[in-house]
């Protein structure tokens, strides 16, 4: 938390006492509670009239893999990091600012992050000895002087929240789930947040339950109304809105992104949709989503197991729809026998995977980016499939829409590694102008394409006649008069399609659907290198872009010259890339696994690439990064 330059303070009356306002350009808020608290319904609401207020914005919710650890446990802890700024953000902070720790296991398991000076709101209901004994504290840390390094405010949220509600008639249980909305009002208070929006959500999240509805609007109240009224808080806090962009902008997460461009890219096509799927975390948001957009020609199939869900999705495309599957890695094991189908049969189809912790179920709820060897080569045989990446919540709208450009216009399966960081977290994103958006229409086959004479293919249509400049084969709607053709995965003739075991037709066949990933045509690297003098380069892909560009910021704010470059396209890579590389004397490539992209690099371009790897099911902070860019830089000056 920081305050602005000449660090602005003002005091006004609020009823009969003074408050002192203390200007601020940013703020990282981390609420956490029990799974059972409403710590990531908390988080969103805040997160929400952050954005509806004009604030820049990142998040980071952290979910408990257990469906429903015990209570009050540290396995059970879920929290919600915010991070809102009057400039742009590229990550959700490294360290909170404020730590709302609804009980002693949320205390625990986030006090660490919270830098000395820091403000703590505790509940202070839940801090009986058996509830600090299951986490392991021998005696009360309210108490024995443990906190004296931070603001500690003490509220006792249940009792409170329990008297609030009281003429709603709920009895005490129900009345005390409410305590999170206390939490809520009490924050939106001390930063100045809007009020109306909360309370109109509640009223229609729990339209069907008044009395719930009523409730949580009287706990949000009186949240609100006991910052204002205790003697506790002699300070509030104002983030000024963001100077962003002009245009429309609304809060999004990545998940909630990847479905918004699926539906755009049924518009831009002219196609309809099958999303064939199986509920798995972290995608299963992506599967919910688009379950709204029937209107728009989107028609999603839950499928009984994941084989189930890429083979009805393959199955559409065939027919002429443009089949997409969602899943994670655990999911993409089991889809490529099907993706090697559809490489084999070259029809289009759009691959989702949202990477989170493995191997095996791993840790489902946490990020990673582990499955990009996978994506290259997961498959038997020579299999080749394009691979994208998003680099942000926001940009999984754009990267959908490439992604499904690519399927269609080279007819090839396509995957997109987003991860859990970017589908759960969340920013402001610009909403797009429709007449901006690709035109990704396609032409069906309707006519025989055989050479004059050439009399084969039965009927004159050649299956596997391929486009001079994409390598694409054309695409032909079943039951098309004349255009009869084999499908199926056993190897094709070149032109004819019929099946071949020829060795020279298979080596021919293999080297073309290669030579046409490999031809396909993505945008070069941009490289953003402010002083021009850079000598080291940090190259990037997925979820890693804020925290590298927040390093970024803070290498070059100490005086030193550090380059940055980003991938979307990892298969094919930018045909400048390797130029890029050339250019500076030391390449650091962070990654959320053990080194994937580094091999790669160091594979394809020759390049002694230095890897930074993470695999803790937790995003990368700037602050660890700028550490490792201080040194590199530092050497490459030494040397």
């Amino acid at each position: 938390m920081s305050t602005t330059e000449g660090a602005a303070k003002t005091a006004v009356a609020n009823g009969t006492r003074q408050t002192e306002i203390t200007k601020l350009d940013r703020v990282v808020i981390r609420f956490a509670g029990d799974s059972g608290d409403g710590m990531q319904l908390t988080g969103d609401r805040f997160t929400s009239e952050a954005a509806a207020f004009g604030n820049d914005l990142a998040t980071q919710p952290n979910f408990p893999a257990e469906i429903r650890a015990p209570q009050g446990t540290m396995a059970g802890v879920s929290s919600f990091q915010v991070h809102f700024a009057d400039y742009d953000i590229l990550t959700p902070g490294d360290r909170p600012d404020v730590l709302v720790a609804m009980n002693p296991a949320a205390l625990k398991a986030n006090i660490k992050d919270l830098p000395a000076g820091g403000t703590l709101i505790v509940n202070t209901d839940e801090f009986a000895k058996r509830n600090l004994a299951k986490v392991g504290y021998d005696a009360d840390p309210l108490e024995d002087g443990s906190l004296d390094s931070y603001q500690v405010f003490k509220v006792a949220m249940a009792t409170l929240t329990i008297g609030a509600v009281e003429s709603t008639g709920l009895g005490k249980k129900d009345a005390e789930r409410c305590k999170n909305m206390f939490a809520l009002g009490l924050l939106s208070w001390m930063y100045h947040r809007p009020t109306e929006g909360t309370e109109r959500f509640l009223r229609e999240k729990f339209a069907r339950k008044p009395e719930i509805a009523e409730a949580n609007v009287l706990a949000f109240r009186a949240g609100w109304n006991y910052g204002e009224t205790t003697e506790a808080f002699a300070v509030t806090y104002e983030v000024a809105p963001a100077k962003l962009a002009p245009g429309t902008y609304r809060q999004i997460t990545g998940n909630t992104a990847l479905a918004y461009g699926i539906v755009a890219s049924a518009v831009q096509s002219k196609l309809p949709v099958l999303l064939g799927t199986y509920p798995i975390t972290p995608a299963s948001d992506i599967l919910h989503e688009l379950s709204k957009y029937k209107h728009f020609g989107i028609t999603t199939f839950q499928a009984e197991d994941e084989i189930a869900g890429i083979g009805a999705a393959l199955g559409a495309s065939y027919g002429g729809a443009l089949g997409v599957t969602s899943t994670s890695g655990p999911g993409i094991a089991l889809k490529a026998e099907t993706i090697g189908l559809g490489v084999m049969t070259e029809l289009p189809l759009v691959v989702i995977d949202v990477q989170r912790g493995g191997p095996s179920t791993g840790l489902p709820t946490k990020t990673e980016q582990a499955d990009l060897l996978q994506a290259m080569y997961g498959r038997n045989g020579e299999c080749p499939v394009p691979v994208l990446a998003p680099q942000s919540p926001a940009d999984c709208f754009r990267t959908a829409l490439e992604a499904t450009k690519i399927a269609l216009t080279y007819r090839t399966p396509v995957l997109l590694l987003s991860d859990g960081a970017v589908a759960n977290g969340s920013e402001p994103w610009l909403v797009p102008d429709i007449a901006d958006l690709p035109d990704l229409t396609v032409e069906f086959a309707t006519e025989p394409n055989a050479p004059e004479g050439g009399g084969e293919g039965g009927g004159g249509f050649l299956p596997y006649l391929r486009d001079p400049e994409t390598l694409a084969r054309p695409w032909a709607l079943p039951g098309t008069p004349g255009l009869q053709h084999r499908i199926g995965g056993l190897e094709k003739a070149d032109r004819t399609g019929n099946i071949s075991y020829d060795p020279d037709n298979h080596d021919r066949m293999v080297r073309l659907r290669q030579a046409k990933v490999d031809g396909i045509q993505v945008p070069d690297v941009t490289v953003d290198d402010p002083s021009g003098k850079a000598q080291v380069l940090v190259l990037g892909w997925g979820s890693s872009y804020g925290p590298i560009g927040a390093a970024c910021r803070r290498v070059r704010k100490l005086g030193h010259s550090v380059a940055q470059v980003h991938l979307r396209h990892l298969n094919p890579f930018p045909a400048n890339l390797g130029e890029v590389l050339a250019g500076y004397s030391k390449v650091i490539i962070p990654e959320m696994n053990l080194g994937q992209l580094a091999m790669l690099i160091r594979a394809r371009y020759l390049v002694d690439a230095q890897s930074y790897t993470k695999v803790a099911g937790l995003p990368f902070k700037a602050e660890e990064l700028q550490n490792v860019l201080l040194d590199a830089v530092k050497g490459v000056h030494a040397a």
